[in-house]
């Protein structure tokens, strides 16, 4: 009985992350397309739904909510569902979109759909070879196969954005990069462009006269005909189709000049805008955070550098061990174990909710979901742990971690040279005459 009342209350949830997806696909992804496919709705309704529930279980673990057999039964369960979206159905609709719109192979689209998909396939399996992700145990057919190689894409892409994330959040936020910005920069920008497009517009109207002045002439009538008559156009031409040519490649190079200095004056425009919005509230609230994330950055890249060079990974979860250091330094009477779970269950909550919100942005779909579940395992305390690695198996769960510092290291080095490049040759390209 207990069994089916925590099935009914799993299938209402699952209902509600089910609409809420529809809902976002209408209302957010395609509300300015008149076209839909509605199978593309459903799998992804469905995909949000599996993958929220995901995260619902992870709550239901730490306060104890359902039966325990009744959390296993659906962790499995959702695991399977996911797992047969990521892998089988999700790889074949795209080849098999694809495969559509290519009018020669309409008619064997589907034998076409399906060699597609065992190309993806073959490549996926192979992406697993590289890597220590499994224990030799596993079979080829066991669902820790799956999993390992969702988790590498999911945890690459994670790791990736994190690390860019990082950087460029102080970055946007804090007014100390924000570069002085006067009307009188703006308007010298705005007066070259005013400019250039004089230029363009008289140099079309010497084309059209010129045009007009052959056509007049009947240079552009008397065009001989045939094989020979072609070869000959080739290599001869009209007076003033040179002048036409050479006022055309003028004309490009200031098309492309005027498009550039559209760019630099929208930029220079939102840049200006920022600079009033940080003198706001709202925008010194945000300056501060900025310094927040700063030190958070350094404190990430410089952690990431220990864990790889001494190939460490934490035992205990974060929050527990800050807790530990904490009470130790102060000499306070404490209940760490108490207070690790409850501040815990609100990092997780945290997490949770901006792994959501980072699904809807970024839409890596269910593999961000399934690689957040393996990361977010390290930070729970260990009781919270057994039935998550009980339910993903024997995975290297290690190598997970050590892999998104690895890529985080490199994504965020990456954003801090490029962002120092951009920022550097901003003020180089408004100064230029």
């Amino acid at each position: 009985m207990s069994f089916l009342i925590d099935s009914s209350i799993m299938i209402t949830s699952q209902i509600l992350f089910f609409g809420f997806g529809w809902l976002f696909f209408m209302r957010q992804l395609f509300k300015d397309y008149e076209v839909r496919q509605y199978v593309v709705q459903v799998i992804f309704s469905v995909t949000f739904a599996f993958s929220c529930t995901m995260f619902e279980l992870i709550i239901f673990e730490i306060l104890k909510v359902l039966n325990s057999s009744s959390r296993y039964f659906h962790w499995k369960m959702n695991l399977c569902v996911i797992l047969l979206i990521l892998v089988f159905m999700v790889p074949f609709y795209i080849g098999y979109f694809i495969v559509s719109n290519i009018r020669l192979l309409h008619k064997q689209r589907l034998l076409f759909s399906c060699l597609l998909w065992l190309t993806f396939m073959y490549f996926f399996w192979k992406l697993g070879d590289p890597f220590p992700i499994l224990s030799p145990k596993h079979g080829i057919l066991s669902i820790e196969q799956l999993i390992s190689r969702v988790g590498v894409i999911g945890v690459t892409l994670m790791a990736l954005l994190s690390g860019f994330g990082a950087v460029n959040c102080p970055y946007t936020y804090m007014s100390y990069f924000l570069r002085n910005v006067t009307d009188a920069d703006i308007l010298a920008l705005e007066r070259r462009l005013l400019q250039t497009m004089d230029m363009i517009i008289s140099k079309k109207k010497r084309m059209a006269m010129t045009r007009r002045t052959m056509f007049q002439k009947g240079e552009v009538h008397n065009k001989p005909s045939g094989f020979w008559g072609m070869i000959k156009s080739v290599t001869t031409s009209a007076p003033g189709s040179e002048n036409l040519t050479l006022i055309q490649q003028e004309v490009d190079a200031l098309e492309e000049l005027s498009r550039q200095l559209f760019l630099e004056t929208a930029d220079l425009y939102a840049t200006k805008e920022r600079i009033e919005y940080s003198k706001t509230f709202k925008g010194k609230y945000f300056n501060f955070l900025g310094y927040f994330f700063s030190i958070y950055c350094v404190w990430k890249i410089f952690m990431a550098t220990i864990n790889i060079v001494f190939d460490r990974v934490g035992k205990t979860d974060p929050v527990t061990r800050g807790i530990e250091i904490t009470v130790n330094y102060l000499g306070i009477q404490f209940d760490v174990k108490f207070w690790s779970q409850h501040i815990s269950f609100i990092l997780v909550g945290i997490i949770i909710v901006t792994s959501i919100r980072g699904l809807l942005i970024t839409l890596t779909k269910g593999m961000y979901f399934v690689s957040s579940v393996l990361l977010i395992r390290m930070s729970m305390p260990l009781e919270y742990r057994t039935i998550i690695t009980e339910v993903l198996g024997e995975l290297q769960f290690n190598f997970y971690h050590r892999w998104f510092d690895v890529i985080f290291l490199v994504s965020a080095l990456s954003s801090i040279l490029f962002l120092y490049l951009a920022h550097k040759q901003a003020p180089e390209k408004h100064m230029a005459p």
